[in-house]
């Protein structure tokens, strides 16, 4: 018998998305053309396409516990991100599993709604998620939406921003990365895709190009899987996430469409 791998491992624990734009199918890709073996954990199945969400059944809650508990038994994962969770019941039980096995702090990818306007966590979901699994996340990347919606601030000037990401901090996230590519008031401003990184101490401004075109299918579920997939790597977490930030950005210039909906990312375009 060959012995076993040290191969890199992260570990997805999310929804179920079969149009492969988002959700688990985006996450394992994304590991993979980063050169980190994908572990699973299915928390729903969703039927959706890149700009319908036509029907959600989340899985027993037994089931869960018992996904992340076989593949911890044959293998430590070297981190962990959190997307699509859809009930308290789910978000506690990932919570227990991560603090119980002794897993690696999770990055949580807050998902609240889905871009096609689907709620994917229920009131109960946000306030698990603020009690439960934020006070254990490595690093929370919401976008400008779901920051206020857990933060309860609704301003979205760059003072209110900054004001959200010290709200999550307190909650307990180590860090967080506000996403949105909130554009400012300057032309020069409105050109860029700025990322508000904070961990706890100071902030650091991510910037990019502004690619037109309204984004694309999965976007944040690509970043928050390319964040675990680096630090899976060893990487510091302001490097994991400016090489995150890099990576979705090629694959956002090399999105494309499959119909009628919205543009999925190419999560193997060359870097």
């Amino acid at each position: 018998m060959k012995r076993p791998s040290k191969k890199i491992v992260a570990l997805t624990i999310a929804g179920s998305d079969p149009s492969g734009g988002a959700g688990i199918q985006a996450d394992l890709k994304t590991f993979a053309a980063l050169g980190v073996y994908g572990y699973s954990v299915i928390t729903s199945v969703i039927a959706q396409n890149s700009s319908t969400v036509n029907r959600v059944a989340s899985m027993d809650t037994a089931m869960v516990k018992a996904q992340i508990e076989t593949l911890v038994a044959e293998r430590r994962p070297d981190a962990i991100k959190t997307g699509a969770l859809g009930a308290a019941k789910i978000v506690a039980v990932v919570a227990e599993a991560i603090v119980r096995l002794e897993l690696p702090a999770p990055v949580v990818d807050p998902v609240l709604i889905s871009s096609a306007g689907a709620r994917l966590l229920d009131r109960d979901g946000e306030r698990a998620m603020i009690e439960r699994l934020l006070p254990l996340a490595r690093i929370v990347t919401p976008n400008l939406a779901e920051a206020q919606a857990l933060s309860g601030i609704d301003d979205a000037s760059p003072a209110a921003i900054r004001a959200m990401a010290r709200a999550l901090a307190k909650a307990g996230a180590r860090a967080v990365l506000i996403k949105g590519g909130h554009p400012g008031s300057s032309s020069e401003a409105r050109a860029q895709s700025i990322d508000l990184l904070y961990d706890g101490r100071e902030f650091v401004e991510l910037r990019a190009a502004r690619i037109s075109g309204g984004g694309a299918h999965g976007l944040g579920c690509a970043l928050s899987a390319a964040i675990a997939a680096y630090l899976a790597l060893g990487m510091d977490l302001t490097g994991a996430v400016r090489r995150a930030k890099r990576y979705v950005t090629g694959a956002l210039r090399a999105s494309f469409r499959l119909g009628g909906g919205r543009a999925v990312l190419d999560h193997f375009a060359r870097r």
